[in-house]
């Protein structure tokens, strides 16, 4: 039988946390073979193109995905040689090859008991593996999903801001993220600086990280390796749901409040917005028998 990833500690931990505020916690996947520069260079190479991200590591902290160079070397030469190519990887999805969505599911397995009761089941399980050299740059952003991030190899320095906090993410951004007319990447100011707390991240250690938290990340001096564990729920498809019925309330001249935090449901604006989006696709159906 194998160990544990998150240890009782660990597990504790994350019962205080979820799902609402960010945590660190230990883990034990430091020496899984699957999580080596070698595995994860054979892994780029079985990947689609479609899931490989890679581009040069010294980025801003705010910048537009069409800003973004593109690298110089493959993917998988980026990746046997991280430790100097001054880039980063990012392998999505990795579910996709039956060893590492193995993996993915035996972690996501040992959170149930704490996920299922207050969001509800797991759904639309996804993992990445950020493979990043020295000083690499993630740049300042959102996601949807929820996340823990574990740190592999090397270190690097996570600084997380509030996922409520609307003079940094607006409300606007929301909606449009959700409408799919925003990328997650989200535009920087300095003075958004006072409202981040910066999370160091070693081997073993990890970071729960809340949806929507907006977040930017800076490895430490030596080439890092991470694996980020995501999920979605009842609740936070609720969420998304509900800023996309907003957007709609905003085109025809309307101010809605957002979406309430957890423990909040957001089910009625949600249930609006699926009635909407059946309706429209019937519509569309139609149209196109006619």
């Amino acid at each position: 039988m194998r160990d544990a990833v998150f240890g009782p500690e660990a597990k504790t931990e994350f019962a205080d946390c979820y799902p609402r505020s960010f945590c660190k916690l230990q883990h034990g996947l430091t020496h899984d073979p699957l999580l080596t520069l070698d595995a994860l260079a054979d892994l780029a190479a079985a990947l689609p193109a479609t899931s490989i991200e890679y581009n040069p590591g010294a980025l801003p902290i705010g910048i537009s995905p069409e800003e973004i160079p593109e690298s110089a070397l493959g993917v998988v030469e980026t990746i046997r040689t991280i430790g100097h190519s001054g880039s980063w990887v990012v392998l999505k999805r990795i579910e996709q090859a039956p060893a590492y969505r193995d993996l993915l599911e035996r972690i996501l397995a040992e959170l149930t008991e704490v996920v299922g009761p207050r969001t509800g089941a797991t759904m639309q399980h996804e993992g990445f593996i950020f493979v990043s050299s020295p000083g690499a740059v993630t740049p300042f952003h959102f996601d949807p999903e929820h996340n823990i991030l574990l740190q592999v190899s090397g270190r690097k320095t996570m600084t997380i801001f509030p996922a409520e906090d609307e003079a940094i993410s607006p409300a606007s951004v929301h909606e449009a993220f959700h409408m799919g007319e925003h990328h997650r990447n989200l535009s920087w100011d300095d003075d958004y600086a006072a409202s981040g707390t910066p999370v160091n991240l070693g081997p073993g250690e990890a970071i729960h990280v809340p949806v929507k938290s907006p977040h930017w990340v800076k490895v430490g001096p030596e080439p890092s390796v991470s694996l980020s564990i995501t999920w979605r729920s009842e609740w936070s498809y609720a969420e998304a749901d509900a800023r996309a019925f907003n957007r709609a309330l905003r085109k025809i001249g309307l101010n809605p409040r957002s979406p309430q935090p957890y423990p909040a449901r957001n089910m009625g604006k949600a249930m609006a917005w699926r009635a909407i989006s059946r309706a429209s696709a019937l519509i569309h159906r139609k149209a196109q028998d006619a």
